[in-house]
């Protein structure tokens, strides 16, 4: 029984894997570094508090969450071009 089939899909999927993993954290990390300049203290009574940072944290989740999707999303569309023709 031949193996390579399966065996080069699971690489293919598990590179994808490491590559989503990748871009989403730094992403993250970068929501992270520009959330930094934002005056927090105009919304939040306490900015530098657990609950701020812990604040600043989730936002950053999201928006490098939206940001990696839409790079992934990108990166997949892009590679579908050679579909066409």
């Amino acid at each position: 029984m031949d193996l390579s089939g399966a065996n080069n899909v699971s690489g293919v999927v598990g590179v994808s894997g490491l590559v989503s993993i990748v871009v989403s954290l730094i992403c993250i990390a970068l929501a992270w570094w520009a959330l930094q300049n934002l005056k927090l203290d105009l919304f939040i009574r306490h900015p530098k508090s657990a609950q701020g940072r812990l604040l600043q944290l989730l936002i950053a989740v999201v928006l490098g969450h939206f940001v990696s999707g839409f790079i992934l999303d990108y990166m997949t569309w892009s590679q579908m071009i050679r579909y066409m023709f």
